[in-house]
């Protein structure tokens, strides 16, 4: 199974006010879909704590073509691409029923040593029969940087809470993405639909910690760029680019 496929129906509470599905829905998915999928592969979370190593999402880029509504059954697609420089690839597809692809993704992975925090080059990730290289998006996610030239605006401070915690006891990685777009003006992100958005973790969040969220907004034509950057302790911890 070098693809892995899951048939889905889109809930009610993976949408917003206008039955899209929200940014932070897709990263559940696709994290649940790359995780099963690296199991049957052989380098799920199972087999590589055994080395007390695991996986880190380090950078995301979605597109949302058409985004599937409440109540749409869709297709999830994704697939393991091997080594790229420094990260690990694994990309993936929405389609619907009739085939047509919704939104595509690729994301940027680490393998990390937990003890050590030391990058780990594992030989089985990038066995024959383990990668795939077609290309949902053919370019890796980019690195986000705030704008230079336009000042940015505190929005909110948020404390790392029960809700936000995973199995591994830190923010899970859609949460990052689901306080970039409670930074955003509500009007907009009600109204508006996610053209797009890149998201950098740069340093893991923990239970407690207060992250302080900045904004800045760039237009550029029809499109709006939304940049937000999550602080603790004034070091940056996470960098969103979101285009409406």
């Amino acid at each position: 199974m070098i693809k892995y496929t899951k048939d889905l129906t889109i809930q009610c509470y993976e949408t917003d006010a206008s039955w899209r599905l929200k940014p932070a829905s897709f990263m559940n998915l696709a994290q649940e879909a790359a995780g099963n999928h690296a199991v049957y592969l052989g380098f799920g979370y199972d087999d590589l704590i055994v080395s007390n190593t695991a996986w880190i999402l380090s950078r995301v880029h979605v597109e949302f073509i058409d985004t599937p509504k409440w109540r749409e059954d869709i297709t999830l697609t994704t697939w393991h691409k091997g080594l790229n420089r420094l990260f690990f690839l694994r990309d993936f597809v929405l389609t619907d029923r009739n085939g047509r692809e919704r939104v595509k993704a690729t994301t940027s992975w680490l393998v990390l040593d937990l003890a050590t925090r030391r990058l780990v080059r594992d030989p089985k990730l990038m066995e024959e029969g383990t990668v795939c290289t077609d290309n949902a998006i053919e370019t890796p996610a980019d690195k986000v940087h705030m704008p230079k030239d336009v000042e940015s605006v505190h929005m909110m401070d948020h404390t790392v809470a029960y809700s936000d915690v995973d199995m591994n006891g830190h923010a899970n990685n859609a949460m990052y993405m689901q306080w970039a777009m409670d930074a955003v003006d509500y009007d907009i992100a009600s109204s508006r639909g996610v053209r797009e958005f890149t998201i950098n973790f740069n340093h893991e969040i923990k239970p407690g910690s207060i992250v302080s969220l900045f904004k800045t907004r760039v237009e550029d034509g029809e499109c709006l760029h939304v940049f937000v950057e999550g602080k603790v302790d004034y070091q940056s911890a996470f960098t969103v680019e979101i285009i409406f």
